[in-house]
C-alpha cells in the first residue's frame, strides 16, 4: 500500500502536471484525490497501490454536477504496482509521472499548455496493437522523394502544446540550386554577378526556406500519410528565383567626377544579365505533423519545429 506521505506528494505532483494542461483541480474526499476539470471533460485522480481499492475505483461510474448538467467522469489511476492492470481506467505507472512530471515543469517555465494523453489503458493498447497490425498489412506503396521522419507522433503533439488528433502530412516544395556568373564593368569599376546556393520554395504559399536537399531520401511514406498538392507551378517558382537573385545581386555605383573645380557623382545600376544565370529545381516533399484539437498547429517532422501558417487544403489521402 502507498504509504500517506508518499501518497501526498504523488497528489501534489498529479496536481501540478493537470494544473500545467490547465484543469481546474480540487481535493477530494477519500478514499480518492484530485478532481480535475476542464471544459466538458471531468477527471477523478486515484494515487494507489492497493489492489482492492484499485479494483473498486476501476470498476465504480461516477459523475459531475455542474449546473444542473450532469458529466460522467474519466478515472486517472496512479499506482507503482506493475502487475495492477485496469480495464475502464486511464492508468499512469512511474514512466508516464515521471515524464508528465518532467514536462509539466517544462510547460511552466515556457508558459505553454502541457497535453496529456488520457486514452483509457484498455482502448490504448487496442489501438497501439492494431494500428501496428494495419501498418505491416498495409504499407502505403507510394515513394517521393522527401526530407527523413525525426520526429515522433508524441513528440510533435508535445512539442504543439495542444491537445488533439495528429496527421503526417508531406508538403510539396521546389528545391533549387542557383548559380550566376559573368560581370559589367563602369567606367574604372568592375562589378562581378558570381553566386551559387540552394534553398526551396514551398509550393503551397510560396513560403522559401534554406534547403540544400542532401539529406533528401527517395522512399515509401507511412501508410496514410497525406500527400498534399501544388499551388504554385514550377516554372512560377523558377521565375521568382531568378527575380530575387538578380534584385539580390543589383549593384549601385557610385564615380566621384572632377572637372575643374567642380565635383560631381555620377551613379549607375548594374544588373546581371538573365542568361548568366541558372536555376534547376526538382520537386520534393516535407514531412509535417499536424495537430487539429481547439487550434491548429503543424510541426515540421524534421526538424521539430513549429511552423507558423498551417496548411489546411489540397491534399490527397493514401
Amino acid at each position: 500500500m502507498m504509504e500517506h506521505d508518499m501518497r501526498e506528494k504523488a497528489k501534489n505532483a498529479m496536481r501540478l502536471i493537470l494544473e500545467a494542461a490547465r484543469y481546474e483541480v480540487e481535493e477530494v474526499d477519500d478514499p480518492l484525490d484530485l478532481s480535475a476539470v476542464r471544459d466538458s471533460t471531468c477527471l477523478l485522480v486515484l494515487c494507489s497501490n492497493d489492489k482492492d481499492l484499485i479494483g473498486q475505483f476501476d470498476k465504480t461510474n461516477y459523475s459531475l454536477m455542474i449546473d444542473d448538467h450532469e458529466m460522467n467522469c474519466k478515472k486517472l489511476l496512479f499506482t507503482m504496482e506493475k502487475e495492477i492492470l485496469t480495464d475502464n481506467c486511464i492508468q499512469w505507472g512511474v514512466d508516464e509521472f515521471v515524464r508528465y512530471t518532467g514536462e509539466a515543469v517544462l510547460a511552466d517555465i515556457l508558459d505553454r499548455e502541457l497535453s496529456l494523453d488520457l486514452t483509457p489503458t484498455k482502448a490504448k493498447k487496442a489501438a497501439v496493437t492494431a494500428a501496428a497490425a494495419a501498418k505491416e498489412e498495409e504499407p502505403s506503396g507510394i515513394t517521393i522523394p522527401h526530407l527523413p521522419i525525426k520526429i515522433t507522433e508524441q513528440a510533435a503533439i508535445r512539442t504543439a502544446g495542444v491537445q488533439g488528433v495528429a496527421k503526417l502530412r508531406f508538403i510539396p516544395h521546389f528545391l533549387f540550386h542557383y548559380t550566376s556568373s559573368g560581370e559589367q564593368v563602369y567606367k574604372d569599376r568592375r562589378i562581378p554577378f558570381d553566386a551559387d546556393g540552394w534553398g526551396a520554395i514551398n509550393a503551397i504559399n510560396g513560403i522559401r526556406i534554406d534547403l540544400d536537399g542532401k539529406q533528401i531520401e527517395e522512399t515509401e511514406i507511412p501508410n496514410g500519410a497525406d500527400i498534399c498538392d501544388s499551388h504554385i507551378r514550377k516554372d512560377e517558382a523558377s521565375e521568382r528565383i531568378v527575380v530575387e537573385l538578380i534584385e539580390r545581386l543589383t549593384q549601385k555605383v557610385r564615380i566621384k567626377q572632377e572637372k575643374g573645380d567642380a565635383i560631381f557623382y555620377e551613379e549607375k545600376i548594374l544588373k546581371p544579365d538573365r542568361k548568366n544565370i541558372t536555376i534547376d529545381s526538382k520537386q520534393i516533399y516535407i514531412p509535417v505533423w499536424q495537430i487539429r484539437g481547439k487550434k491548429i498547429v503543424e510541426v515540421n517532422a524534421f526538424t521539430g519545429e513549429l511552423l507558423s501558417e498551417p496548411m489546411d487544403e489540397g491534399c490527397e489521402v493514401f
